[in-house]
């Protein structure tokens, strides 16, 4: 409850006092413009103010489209420029000023292109979005300097979570407190849909840092030499090739992730973290929020991760952070060029000089430089035997390295308290406190590695070995129970099950090496190296014993059930399926029924993560069915470790495997932190970031730090505030209603009408995203055109790049159809209470939010060219139509509820992105088709042979590559 203005605890500022505070500005902001006075000329104000703030949008875009077409003008001739003028041209007069006869010019001249002509004007038009992207995020960073320079503040923005946590009564020793528990971890993970290159990704955010300096700039003389800068970039651009000709390799996705650490999270969580020191004076923030990473560690259904991928990860992660941290000691001792002729330090400081074994005689007075001298050399000597790598700089050879980042971090503490006691405190922010933050939070490890593996693979191993150990000849036959009471007693033992000689298949023992490498890599890397072992498609308890047993046989798990047992990583149930979400309450309550099951738990730690499937759930129920039963599971799962805690210690942390698109769990993180059901986020949470989400998210530093910021705020706001109650019980029977009946509507179209599977491998670029050299792991978990074996990611893909982008919405409009019924009293009561709910609920809202979002990325006049790839005519007509008639009822049952006809009404920023992109994207859809249909004509047993074939390939490709761009969330 807020407390009252009496009783409200003094508390930092977080605006300047002038301003208003939020409640003001909210019941400002509240007014209706019907009811104020000179509303018309307030309309017009108020579409000139917009005009005016996105007039260096505009400026930023024009600038960059016109260096591209004179890079293309320069590059590939005049007449290759004025074709791509004339194809942009016509797309706009088509899309902006709905000009019928520009799109039929349009279609005929796409036709018409030479396979060259077609891949200049699809690399033009993929180039463009991308440099568009550049331009919005720039934008966004100008705006919230705006807002920031003002006063105002923003939702998702730090301030704006604390402001609203001090007005309601939160002390900051309260929010410290809730930091000291809490653990909030973005989690990189990589997917067959990444589709840009590194060398693309450094020249765009050099472009990007371009870009950003104009702002800064005054004079035509900088303005000139800045726009030669950002030329020299695009022509770099234009001249790299956007596609890999190999396939990506895990490797090659470890270096593109580590890649965001060097341009964003090594520096930009240390700014973060200061902003929250300075918002909570005198309160010790500690180090919650830390990085998460699947690259290297997430074998399922990828042969290429490894025991041998998942060091070269560590070891990767690991280089990185400590070169980091000795640049920063180098760039620190450059800095404290500290004379003890001027200024005095501690005992501790000159001790620390002291046993530095730099004598150099310039040095001798300056104890600072001394000591990082000596610091530098321990850390190059960490570096040394951690990596097997060379430090760049060596003043004096290697020392005894440091063991653990608590002993760096206690000398950089001496270099901190000693500057403190002598006057220099105003040296400690530029550089040291950040440098001492990274530490605490990147250790020597940079990021958890997460392993991942599906629990058919963990049994498959268990198999063999109580099979060769003549412990059991078919575990696989056994019943749950059994299995159960099997492993339990086989936890209790002490002895291994491992025959010393056996011939075990090399399955196995890929298993086997990737246990033995995680407790070796425990002892060399620090307790957070390796913190989760995820188990996917969970489906009982054994699945989690079965882990626990392959734990012990490593010794990762020591010690009996029934004794003093302790497990060094917690065994995360990745539950994916409708039917999995429904049974992980059922499930964890049975797993910790077992004797000494929650005494395990806790004498290890006392966390417990469990991980929530959105893509595999949406795949499996549909997006309505997908999000209840998400949202279902967790009240269960609460209620649940509520018992638990009564026991003892206990903590539920919630790992949200979210992708990019909607259909994915994609969406604003913020609101749906908040959207979250009551008591499930208690300071813990864990989400995935995967895909062009990762780069459209971190790739811009202060873009980073912004959307990093959000998770905090949303989680802190979620936490403390309580912004979601208990949903009452008419709202959460009409949502198991809609959902039974979106549920039956999507089953029915994506599974049970005869011949979808072949529609979709013919109506989108599937088959084409599959043969992409743009992941390291295959598309489909089997060999089949089965949609149940198809992973999720490429399956949302797909239907985003034929701009149908079914798996955000399909089913819902049936669903309400249904729920809303044909008698007319009835329906307007139920057509109310759904109003209610869309006022009232977070859930409900935030799934509406999203479902509008998706509506507007979709098109079905372009998704419509794609029909012309299926063969059978009568079946592509049939399924297409029944895919439009279920479009038409999702957006009138959003606009009855929303009271919305327009898509986007209530986020007029991404309606303005959407209107500028379009005409952009259009073409490349265009030719996607037309290439897709040249190259499915070439036969299979010719295609080795004919010349035509790598042209037409990478055309396809590349518009797969400026689909997404131009879209952003397709992964």
């Amino acid at each position: 409850m807020p407390a009252s203005t009496a009783s409200r605890p003094a508390r930092p500022a977080v605006r300047s006092a002038a301003k208003p505070s939020s409640t003001s500005r909210a019941k400002a902001s509240a007014t209706p413009a019907s009811k104020k006075p000179g509303t018309a000329k307030a309309t017009t104000r108020s579409i000139q103010i917009v005009k005016d703030k996105n007039q260096p949008l505009m400026d930023d875009i024009r600038l960059l489209g016109r260096i591209l077409g004179e890079v293309i003008r320069e590059q590939e001739g005049r007449e290759a420029y004025e074709l791509v003028e004339r194809v942009r041209q016509l797309s706009v007069a088509f899309r902006l000023k709905r000009d019928a006869q520009a799109g039929k010019q349009m279609d005929k001249l796409l036709k018409s292109l030479s396979g060259e002509q077609t891949v200049s004007v699809i690399r033009a038009f993929s180039y463009f979005s991308h440099l568009a992207n550049i331009a919005e995020d720039r934008h966004h960073v100008r705006r919230r300097e705006v807002h920031d320079r003002d006063g105002s503040l923003q939702p998702g923005s730090l301030a704006y979570a604390l402001e609203r946590l001090f007005d309601a009564g939160v002390r900051p020793a309260e929010v410290a407190r809730t930091l000291e528990n809490g653990f909030v971890s973005p989690v990189l993970t990589a997917h067959p849909t990444e589709v840009q290159r590194k060398s693309i990704l450094d020249a765009e955010r050099a472009i990007a840092e371009l870009v950003g300096a104009r702002d800064r700039l005054h004079t035509e003389r900088e303005k000139a030499a800045n726009e030669h800068l950002i030329r020299a970039r695009v022509t770099q651009l234009w001249q790299t090739r956007m596609l890999r000709y190999s396939k990506l390799t895990v490797a090659d996705e470890i270096e593109n992730a580590l890649s965001y650490y060097h341009a964003t999270f090594l520096r930009e969580i240390p700014k973060l973290y200061t902003e929250l020191e300075e918002a909570l004076p005198g309160e010790d923030v500690a180090p919650f929020l830390r990085m998460g990473q699947w690259i290297g560690g997430d074998r399922d259904g990828n042969p290429n991760v490894t025991a041998d991928t998942m060091r070269l990860a560590l070891r990767r992660q690991s280089e990185l952070a400590l070169r980091h941290y000795l640049t920063e000691l180098h760039e620190l001792g450059a800095e404290l060029s500290i004379s003890l002729r001027l200024a005095g330090v501690t005992p501790a400081m000159q001790a620390l000089a002291e046993r530095s074994p730099d004598q150099n005689e310039h040095r001798m007075d300056e104890p600072y430089r001394r000591a990082l001298t000596g610091m530098y050399a321990r850390l190059a000597a960490t570096l040394q035997a951690l990596t097997g790598t060379e430090a760049l700089r060596h003043a004096v050879a290697p020392q005894d390295p440091y063991l653990t980042p608590e002993e760096l971090l206690a000398d950089l503490r001496v270099i901190q308290s000693s500057l403190e006691s002598h006057h220099a405190h105003a040296l400690i922010a530029p550089r040291l406190k950040p440098l001492m933050r990274a530490v605490q939070v990147f250790g020597f490890h940079l990021a958890t590695l997460d392993l991942r593996q599906s629990s058919d693979q963990h049994e498959l191993t268990i198999v063999e070995l109580l099979r060769t150990a003549r412990v059991c000849e078919d575990y696989a036959a056994l019943g749950e129970l059994e299995r159960r009471a099997l492993l339990v007693d086989l936890l209790n033992q002490t002895r291994p099950l491992r025959v010393l000689g056996a011939d075990y298949s090399e399955r196995t023992l890929g298993e086997l090496a990737i246990f033995e490498t995680a407790r070796e890599s425990l002892k060399r890397f620090g307790r957070e190296a390796l913190r989760h072992y995820i188990i996917s498609h969970t489906e009982d308890v054994s699945d989690l014993l079965e882990v626990q047993l392959l734990l012990k046989e490593v010794g990762l798990l020591r010690g009996t059930l029934d004794g003093e047992a302790v497990c060094d990583l917690i065994v995360v149930p990745l539950f994916e399926t409708i039917a999995d979400l429904r049974n992980a309450p059922g499930i964890m309550r049975g797993f910790y029924e077992l004797p000494g099951m929650a005494a395990l738990v806790r004498r290890s730690g006392g966390e417990q993560d469990i991980m929530l499937g959105y893509s595999d759930s949406n795949k499996d129920g549909g997006v309505f069915t997908s999000s209840w039963e998400l949202y279902r599971a967790e009240i269960a799962l609460v209620q649940l470790f509520d018992e638990l805690r009564q026991q003892g210690p206990l903590t539920l942390r919630l790992f949200h495997g979210r992708g990019g698109t909607v259909g994915r769990g994609g969406g604003p993180s913020y609101q749906a932190i908040l959207a979250q059901p009551p008591g499930t986020v208690n300071g813990q949470i864990r989400l995935t970031e995967q895909g062009e989400v990762i780069n459209s998210k971190y790739a811009n530093p202060e873009i980073g730090r912004r959307n990093l910021e959000t998770l905090v705020a949303a989680t802190l706001e979620a936490t403390l505030l309580h912004p979601t109650k208990p949903a009452p019980k008419a709202f959460m029977d009409a949502a198991q209603a809609l959902s039974d009946s979106s549920f039956a509507a999507y089953r029915g179209l994506v599974y049970d009408t005869p011949g979808f599977a072949d529609f979709f491998f013919a109506a989108t670029p599937i088959r084409e995203i599959a043969e992409l050299n743009i992941g390291s792991r295959p598309a489909s978990r089997k060999a089949t055109r089965a949609i149940e074996d198809l992973r999720a990611i490429p399956w949302g893909f797909s239907w985003g790049q034929s701009r149908i982008t079914l798996p955000g919405w399909c089913g819902f409009g049936s669903g309400i159809e249904s729920f809303l019924g044909k008698d007319k009293a009835g329906r307007a009561e139920k057509l109310a209470l759904l109003k209610r709910m869309y006022k009232q609920w977070p859930f409900f809202r935030t799934l509406l939010s999203n479902l509008d979002m998706v509506l507007a990325k979709a098109d079905l006049d372009i998704a419509r060219r794609y029909l012309e790839l299926v063969e059978d005519k009568r079946l592509g007509k049939k399924i297409f139509g029944a895919i439009e008639a279920e479009f038409a009822r999702t957006e009138a049952a959003l606009a009855l509820i929303t009271g919305e006809n327009d898509r986007l009404a209530a986020n007029p920023a991404l309606a303005r992105s959407i209107e500028h992109r379009f005409p952009y994207i259009d073409p490349l859809n265009h030719l996607q088709v037309e290439l897709m249909r040249r190259y499915r004509a070439i036969p299979a047993e010719k295609r080795a042979e004919d010349p035509r074939l790598e042209r037409v390939q990478r055309g396809i490709h590349l518009s797969i590559n400026g689909i997404a761009a131009g879209l952003r969330n397709t992964g």
